[in-house]
């Protein structure tokens, strides 16, 4: 890392007073008098160097030093983001992590500096040491910069304390290696997305708060250092009510040369509020019109389910095309297929509603969702249709319903030959649509159709949204040519363009990058392997049965479940005809083989363990009785994106049939 000369004559100066302090310069004196004294011999003339410093370390002196020293290796890199006067520190703990900081480059120092007021937890007591508690955890992302702060227990007062550096940089006009100046940052209107999400102790997430942070008061504040009290709203239904207040502390750095007058900095977010608004307005005008000229091409339509708005977790209504957007997964991720994998397994969650009444409405943020890591069908195919679009598929988000009525969201694309395919974001799976003709004969072959879908009202994606104005909103009737206005009304793209295209209003969430996995895959499958085979135990025990496992037979069920994962994600099948091989020799004649595969998108041994023995099959081999029982269990996981994963664990046993 190179320091500024400022940075680096300021270290040399804070080294020079801890040596006078230690006073290393007398010590070393006397050990070199000393040195001479005893060691020097008659032919030597002189000492070297090299004697010197064996003498410093044989007395400890080398090693004084560098333990009163060692803030230059672990904390001086954490420390730079501090004002000048705080930048080194000789009492400070080195538990931070470090961060490489190019001087070059214009930084915001965002600290947290704990949490009050969070009344749900008013009552909740001080965890014990080890003990297992609910925990908070704090996600930002700016521009393209994701971080998360340490889990920190659950309390009325949660004690957060963490520093994020952000990068704020201009990614156009050629700025993109020059440091930013006051007058470009303000320019700058992406805000900072936090979410506070909740962990439980069974490892279940929970949605607490999404805040956009307008950060640019820094930018007229004396010294570029601020304080802010920032007050978190709920979720859904709850939007209203008030979560909590978190401390925050942002700080520029290097430090600003020059501070813009707070009245410039109001003045701008007034202004681009204002052109937000006033946009938003334009657009609203525009979607009355539309919705009047739908409802006159037929009475019906007014039942169909035409999604022009949803409501977002903090419950602002936005217009549905803001949900998309081209995502690219860098080198996460690389078929669309494998995309379609991803999205599947991270979990599905209606959004909860008190009481009864239906379903409530909540189509989450992207960075809200991937935290969450689970979410509504809309979720899914919102993030689906993203990453489709990033492969270069023209796709689209499908409004309609399933069966009975109930209302869903899928994904269509569209090829270049005219070929429509659903994917079914819920569960990876996809169907070529082939419409049926109503004006057949009755007897004539009509394609049958394998997908759930009954009705679709509309489809979207970030540059068009349409209206289907067939005379039957069924899917199985349904012609996709999108380009026929007689089949679907379209709404003009730059209405939707002035709105939901990048930059177009400062209300507009930016869309976060992907990132990649944290999860071991070898260790948590080994971890949830020995978990399982302990409740085995135990269960069998319960039952009077004695338990014999066969690790060989374990192993040789890895196979079977690398070959289901696979073709979960390529709709093909391989490697059967080895397993079975494979089993059939490790059986001998007179036994009897069973094996039972089952999938999780989740982690819990205890869970997993529990919803097994609700199938007969799994619960016919775990509790298997008979002549030399031989148990197995195998567990594979396979990590994606966002700590996504898909659990496949199979159960298996071989006896001696005695019949």
């Amino acid at each position: 890392m190179s320091l500024p000369p400022e940075k680096a004559s300021e270290l040399k100066q804070l080294i020079h007073q801890q040596l006078s302090k230690m006073d290393v310069h007398g010590r070393i004196r006397e050990i070199l008098a000393e040195t001479i004294r005893e060691e020097l011999t008659p032919d030597q003339q002189q000492l070297s160097t090299e004697d010197l410093i064996k003498a410093l370390r044989r007395r400890g002196i080398i090693d004084d030093v560098i333990k009163e020293l060692n803030f230059v290796t672990d904390s001086v890199d954490q420390e730079l983001p501090s004002s000048p006067k705080q930048s080194v520190c000789f009492d400070r703990q080195p538990t931070l992590k470090k961060t490489n900081i190019d001087p070059t480059r214009r930084y915001l120092y965002l600290q947290v500096l704990g949490g009050k007021a969070f009344l749900e937890h008013l009552q909740e007591p001080e965890p014990l040491p080890g003990q297992v508690c609910s925990t908070f955890t704090l996600c930002l992302h700016y521009r393209n910069q994701r971080f998360r702060s340490k889990p920190v227990p659950c309390a009325c007062e949660p004690d957060f304390h963490d520093g994020f550096l952000l990068e704020v940089h201009r990614e156009s006009l050629g700025d993109g290696t020059r440091m930013a100046d006051s007058t470009t940052m303000l320019s700058i209107s992406d805000p900072i997305h936090m979410v506070l999400i909740k962990i439980d102790i069974f490892g279940e997430t929970t949605l607490v708060a999404s805040y956009f942070l307008e950060w640019r008061s820094v930018l007229g504040s004396e010294n570029g250092i601020t304080n802010l009290t920032v007050e978190l709203m709920g979720v859904g239904t709850e939007s209203k009510v008030s979560v909590g207040i978190l401390n925050i502390k942002l700080e520029m750095y290097p430090p600003l040369n020059q501070t813009l007058s707070q009245e410039v900095v109001n003045t701008q977010l007034a202004l681009e509020r204002q052109k937000t608004a006033e946009k938003e307005r334009l657009f609203l005008v525009y979607a009355k019109q539309w919705w009047r000229e739908y409802l006159q091409i037929r009475p019906s339509h007014n039942s169909r389910l035409v999604k022009i708005f949803a409501q977002d977790e903090n419950g602002i209504n936005r217009p549905v095309c803001s949900y998309v957007k081209p995502l690219r997964a860098g080198r996460l991720l690389d078929t669309p297929r494998q995309a379609a994998r991803f999205v599947n397994v991270l979990g599905y969650e209606r959004a909860p509603v008190i009481g009864g009444g239906g379903k409530q409405e909540q189509w989450c943020t992207l960075l809200a969702f991937l935290c969450r890591n689970k979410g509504d069908c809309e979720d899914h195919a919102n993030l689906l249709c993203s990453l489709l679009l990033g492969y270069g598929l023209e796709a689209f988000v499908c409004v309609g319903t399933k069966a009975r009525g109930v209302p869903h969201a899928w994904v269509m694309t569209s090829g270049t030959d005219g070929t429509i395919t659903f994917w079914e974001s819920l569960t990876g799976h996809r169907y070529i649509h082939k419409p049926i003709n109503p004006d057949e004969p009755p007897l004539a072959e009509q394609p049958k159709p394998l997908y759930p879908y009954r009705t679709i009202g509309c489809v979207f994606n970030h540059q068009m949204f349409l209206g289907n104005c067939q005379p039957s909103d069924a899917v199985e009737t349904c012609i996709f040519d999108l380009n026929d206005e007689s089949k679907w009304k379209p709404m003009s793209e730059e209405a939707i363009k002035s709105v939901c295209a990048p930059g177009a209003t400062t209300s507009l969430p930016p869309f976060p990058p992907l990132c990649a996995s944290t999860i071991d895959a070898s260790v948590t499958s080994n971890e949830i392997e020995m978990q399982l085979r302990l409740l085995v135990s135990e269960h069998r025990k319960d039952l009077g049965l004695t338990t014999v496992w066969e690790d060989q037979l374990s192993y040789l069920l890895s196979p079977a479940l690398a070959s289901y994962e696979f073709e979960r994600t390529t709709s093909i099948s391989a490697g059967n005809e080895e397993f079975q091989d494979a089993i059939r020799r490790a059986v001998p004649d007179g036994h009897t083989f069973k094996g039972f595969p089952i999938h999780f998108v989740y982690r819990n041994a205890r869970r997993a363990f529990a919803t097994c023995l609700r199938s007969p099959f799994c619960e016919e081999i775990i509790c298997c009785r008979g002549d030399q029982v031989r148990l197995a269990v195998r567990v594979r996981v396979f990590t994606y994106p966002e700590s996504a994963c898909a659990v496949w664990i199979m159960f298996a046993c071989k006896y001696r049939s005695v019949l």
